[in-house]
């Protein structure tokens, strides 16, 4: 993200936040469930900027645990707009992007930042960045979906999704048996289905 002065990125979970507040974090995005409480480790923290939000990290409404919306994109991208009106004040920073495991929400949003940040840039770069950063990379769907439509990215954003969750699936079953779990098969389908439309060419 070198176009808004951020040279250094960062997608972590909760209990990593320890590990990096000696690391010159400057920028804080965290993505938290509306009822958890707030981390108290930032207070250790050099003085940054910190931007938190609050939804669920489902595909699926369920009761009480509604999917993310466009609201909750907007607000992502509202604080890249920040970062790059800001970024004549600095001259590097340190972006942290946090959800709880460092999965799925904080993957999404700095997927979304990226190509934000970079219109330009191949989305499959993207993602082979998220994979370096994050082996364990798996974005919410219903995120990259929104972001997709926000950044005039006309479905590309989407495609390399699909091609991310091939990816993670062939590297690893961890991912199936995951998903499946938190009640996630369509993302699992939605990577199989490529897979098997290579398999019948």
């Amino acid at each position: 993200m070198k176009p808004i002065a951020i040279t250094r990125l960062t997608i972590c979970g909760i209990d990593e936040l320890p590990t990096h507040r000696n690391h010159g974090v400057s920028h804080v995005l965290s993505v938290l469930d509306p009822d958890r409480e707030d981390p108290t480790i930032f207070g250790d923290f050099d003085p940054h900027e910190r931007t938190i939000l609050r939804f669920h990290d489902v595909i699926d409404d369920k009761e009480g645990r509604p999917a993310p919306t466009r609201a909750d994109v907007e607000a992502i991208l509202a604080f890249g707009e920040e970062l790059k009106a800001s970024h004549q004040d600095r001259r590097d920073g340190h972006l942290l992007v946090h959800c709880h495991m460092g999965v799925s929400r904080s993957t999404a949003a700095m997927i979304a930042l990226m190509a934000q940040v970079e219109p330009d840039r191949d989305e499959d770069s993207i993602f082979t960045t998220i994979r370096e950063m994050r082996p364990i990379a798996w974005p919410n769907s219903v995120m990259i979906a929104f972001a997709d439509e926000m950044l005039g990215r006309e479905g590309r954003l989407t495609a390399a999704l699909q091609r991310h969750y091939a990816i993670q699936l062939e590297r690893d079953d961890m991912f199936e048996r995951w998903m499946t779990e938190l009640e996630r098969v369509r993302e699992i389908e939605f990577g199989r289905a490529l897979s098997k439309q290579k398999a019948s060419v």
